[in-house]
Formats: C-alpha cells, structure tokens, sequence
C-alpha cells in the first residue's frame, strides 16, 4: 500500500512539518486541527463555541478531499486547555455526529499552538 498525501485549501495549510492527512489504504490519519479560517488565515476565536465549530468545518473538508464525511470516523482525540470547559467543546461536536459516534478521548492540555483553545485531530475509515 502506498501514503497518499490529502491536501486541500479548503483547510488551512500546515503550519509546521507535517501533512493535514495521510489517507493509507481504507483509513485516513488526520492533523490536529485548530481554528484557523482558511480564507483569511486569522483564528476565528470569538468564543469556545466559533472556535470548536472552525475546527469541526476544517476538519469537514480534509474529510470531503479524501472523499469522507463525519461518518467515516472511528476515532477522535481533543484537546483542550480547560477541562472546565468541556461541555461546551462537547456540545457543537456532537451536532457535526448523526448516527453512531467514533471512539474518543478528551485531554486538558498546558497550551496549544497559536495558544488557541481547543485542537481535535480524526482517524476515518472507508
């Protein structure tokens, strides 16, 4: 099997070295994502919830590059500064779910890049 490469500038661009997904075989490993606007560059952080609704369209559209939606994923992970803050990161990621939700995990972190609030990064599987 052979690494495909998923780019899209649908979503914002890497911001280091690393790719926004690797697609290998049936399964699709995707970055964290953050709240970047990718048509401006700048962080749409108004609030938690704008934030975690970016970072849910970002990760929309590597979805949708590699050919996937929401219902691809089997696992999520999310991290976020402020557990404290949780329900709230909760509560619009749950909205982007219909059916069946992926495996998770939820960790409070110290900081984030770009020191946004919350990062969540996916693994899809067709």
């Amino acid at each position: 099997m052979e690494k495909v490469i998923i780019n899209t500038k649908m979503a914002p661009a890497p911001i280091g070295p690393y790719s926004q997904a690797i697609q290998y075989g049936n399964l699709l490993f995707i970055s964290g994502q953050i709240c970047i606007d990718p048509a401006t560059g700048h962080l749409r952080n108004k609030d938690l919830q704008e934030e975690t609704h970016q970072v849910m369209h970002n990760l929309k559209t590597i979805l949708s590059e590699a050919g996937m939606d929401f219902g691809h994923v089997v696992k999520s992970s999310i991290f976020i500064t402020d557990m404290n803050r949780f329900a709230e990161v909760n509560e619009v990621y749950g909205k982007y779910f219909h059916e069946h939700f992926p495996a998770r995990e939820t960790v409070q972190v110290a900081a984030l890049p770009k020191f946004v609030n919350v990062e969540i990064s996916m693994i899809a599987a067709k």
